[in-house]
């Protein structure tokens, strides 16, 4: 598992906005029954992850995620620190990091994010 490549196709899909474009990438890199879970939201499947991230940029227009730190991995497990910035620059909205837990085919089979830093309410 080449796990900066994994990392780098999972903040595409977060930075796709064509919901077809975005559908099919996010089917691709995760397993049927897979899960994604932060302190704002949980759901199961590739349908209702790319719809979830439909609705977190809705609610972040102009802004992007990308990687913060570096991509720390073993077994099928990979941790890594992001940022949601403005596309053209400037501080980050929010910040946290992720643990993705692989299958065996290298798909993504669950997502545990944290939040460090979140936009007030």
């Amino acid at each position: 598992m080449d796990a900066t490549q994994l990392v780098q196709r999972y903040l595409d899909t977060w930075n796709e906005h064509d919901p077809e474009a975005r559908g099919s990438a996010v089917a691709s890199l995760w397993t049927e029954d897979a899960r994604y879970v932060d302190p704002l939201a949980s759901v199961v499947g590739p349908d209702a992850i790319s719809e979830l991230i439909g609705a977190v940029q809705a609610q972040a227009p102009g802004f992007e995620f990308r990687l913060a730190n570096g991509v720390d991995a073993h077994h099928d497990v990979v941790r890594f620190g992001w940022e949601l910035v403005p596309a053209s620059g400037g501080e980050p909205l929010a910040i946290g990091f992720d643990v993705a837990v692989t299958s065996e085919d290298g798909r993504i089979a669950q997502v545990l994010g944290f939040l460090d830093k979140a936009p007030a309410a």
